[in-house]
């Protein structure tokens, strides 16, 4: 059956980041895609200089407008990432309902993102709306512990915390969560980042007590010491992928994700080490996401990063 996803995300002339990040990925793994850009920017915003445009709600409304008077706007899958004002992002809270309307069974794949490391850098007043009107809608939900934390109100300092803040999201609205980064030690050592993710199986029998059979994972992810643009991205679309192939078994739709993702910057830092020549710094430019260079990994990922079952009381063993 064809799959297709409305993506809707930035997009740079150069380089990969928002739909540019989603767009090819998805693409040789059988999706089709159709793509709104948020904004065009010449390329991301760690160069240098960057110019471009960005999309209103009006003119969101009249590219999506254009789709259903032609009677193609049927989809399977909804994308969003970045975005920085609240009446884009109630237009798109508007098209998910009417889509999800004339297709109950579309999941929509949402990355919630509004900041990082402990500072916002979108304005603050998406955060209710991410709260009260995105996440509700969400089937899929892929926040980082910060973003985590501002949707929930609730600090991450232990992994029980994590597992606390996951289920608080799910009574939200998502199935599945997945908490792409945390600053909690790896078992594993510093050079690692722990990631965890979490899914309530609603389609299946429920426990006596009523709750959802559930499956909550955690991930080691090897750090590598350089900035990429578009990581994020690439890990929403991945992520989506991977759950449609596997919809019941989080642990190895993660390892997959998390496995391409490896493979993409490992080979990204390769190559821009080797450009930048010895002792220099790799540039925003060196460092573009190698992406049309590992279709192989994304087509058949190698699962290098492996998944932890956790054990929690609201947890059955699968």
């Amino acid at each position: 059956m064809e799959c297709r996803v409305l993506s809707i995300q930035s997009h740079v002339v150069r380089g990969y980041v928002g739909n540019k990040s989603a767009t090819f990925p998805l693409q040789v793994l059988g999706f089709e895609v159709d793509s709104i850009n948020s904004v065009q920017f010449s390329n991301h915003t760690g160069y240098p200089h960057w110019k471009g445009q960005v999309l209103t709600a009006e003119e969101l409304n009249v590219l999506y407008e254009g789709i259903k008077l032609n009677n193609v706007n049927q989809y399977d899958y909804i994308l969003t990432g970045y975005s920085r004002d609240t009446s884009f992002l109630e237009t798109v809270v508007d098209i998910i309902k009417e889509l999800k309307k004339a297709n109950p069974s579309l999941v929509y794949v949402c990355d919630p993102v509004m900041g990082d490391h402990g500072a916002m850098y979108v304005p603050e007043n998406l955060l209710p709306v991410y709260k009260n009107k995105v996440v509700p809608l969400a089937d899929i939900l892929t926040p980082n512990q910060f973003e985590a934390e501002l949707l929930t109100g609730r600090k991450i300092s232990t992994e029980r915390n994590a597992i606390e803040v996951m289920d608080l999201l799910h009574k939200m609205g998502p199935e599945k969560v997945v908490l792409t980064s945390t600053d909690l030690p790896s078992k594993q050592g510093d050079q690692f980042l722990v990631a965890f993710g979490s899914q309530n199986i609603s389609k299946v029998p429920r426990k006596p007590d009523g709750t959802s059979i559930s499956q909550k994972i955690c991930l080691d992810i090897p750090k590598v010491d350089a900035v990429f643009v578009g990581t994020g991205d690439l890990f929403a679309a991945m992520l989506l992928a991977w759950t449609h192939h596997h919809p019941k078994d989080l642990k190895i739709a993660c390892e997959k994700t998390a496995s391409v993702m490896h493979h993409v910057i490992m080979r990204t830092i390769t190559y821009a080490n080797e450009v930048a020549g010895p002792g220099n710094k790799p540039s925003p430019a060196q460092l573009e996401l190698r992406m049309v260079q590992s279709k192989a990994d994304i087509e058949n990922p190698a699962i290098i990063i492996e998944a932890t079952v956790l054990q929690t009381s609201s947890d059955q063993k699968q």
